[in-house]
C-alpha cells in the first residue's frame, strides 16, 4: 500500500489547500479531496493541479461534487444528494503516495450524523495538522489535537502557515506534545516556482513518512 497522509486544518481558510499542493509536488504524490462543496470559480481540486502544475493524473476525482458552496451536509441537502460516508473509502494509487484533503475543520460534518473526524478515525491514517500563526492559533490547534487523540487517530505532526511567531509555535508543541514540521511562509506571488522552493527549504520530506 502506498503512502497516505490526511491533510487537514484547525479551521477554514487557514492556506490547507496551497500546503497540500506543495506537499503534493515535494513527495511526488497523488491529491484527492473526497468531498467538494462549491462548484462555482476555482475547485480545491484545480487549485492544486494549477499551483503545483501537475498533469490530470495527480489529481483523483472527488466522491462527491456539490454545488453549493456551505458545509458538506448542508451543500448535499440543497443540492439533493445524499452522502454516503460508508462509500468513502480511500483509493488505491498503487505505489505513488496520496495526500487526502478535508474541508475545513476535523469537526465539519459530511452529514446530519457524521463528521470529517469520524472519517479519518475509520480510515486510520496518520494527520498531518495544519495551523495559521495568527491570534487564535493556540487554542484552535490545541483543541484539535485533543479531538485527534481522543479518537485514537495518529498524528503526524504540525505544519504552520504564516508569518513566524516562535512562541506560538513552540507553546502549542509543547503543550500539544506534537512534532512540529515546519512552517510555509506566506508566498507573494504564489506559483508553482515559488511553492515547490518555499517547501524544499521549509520542510524534510523524512518528516512525511508515517
Amino acid at each position: 500500500m502506498s503512502e497516505r497522509i490526511v491533510v487537514t486544518g484547525t479551521d477554514t481558510g487557514i492556506g490547507k489547500t496551497v500546503f497540500a499542493a506543495g506537499l503534493v509536488g515535494f513527495l511526488g504524490a497523488k491529491y484527492w479531496k473526497p468531498v467538494q462543496a462549491g462548484l462555482d470559480g476555482e475547485t480545491d481540486s484545480e487549485h492544486v493541479a494549477r499551483l503545483g502544475a501537475f498533469s490530470c493524473d495527480r489529481i483523483v476525482p472527488e466522491r462527491y461534487r456539490l454545488r453549493t458552496p456551505a458545509s458538506p451536509h448542508l451543500a448535499a441537502e440543497i443540492d439533493g444528494v445524499g452522502i454516503d460516508t460508508e462509500s468513502l473509502h480511500v483509493p488505491d494509487t498503487g505505489a505513488c503516495p496520496l495526500v487526502i484533503e478535508g474541508a475545513g475543520g476535523l469537526m465539519v460534518p459530511l452529514s446530519r450524523s457524521t463528521l470529517y473526524i469520524d472519517i479519518f478515525a475509520r480510515w486510520q491514517i496518520p494527520v498531518l495538522l495544519c495551523a495559521r500563526t495568527s491570534l487564535g492559533t493556540i487554542n484552535h490547534s490545541l483543541l484539535s489535537i485533543e479531538a485527534l487523540r481522543h479518537r485514537g487517530i495518529g498524528i503526524l505532526g504540525i505544519a504552520f502557515i504564516g508569518d513566524e511567531n516562535v512562541d506560538t509555535e513552540n507553546t502549542i508543541c509543547r503543550i500539544g506534545r506534537i512534532r512540529k514540521l515546519g512552517r510555509l511562509p506566506w508566498l507573494s506571488p504564489l506559483g508553482p516556482d515559488a511553492l515547490r522552493t518555499a517547501f524544499e527549504g521549509s520542510f524534510n520530506r523524512d518528516d512525511f513518512k508515517p
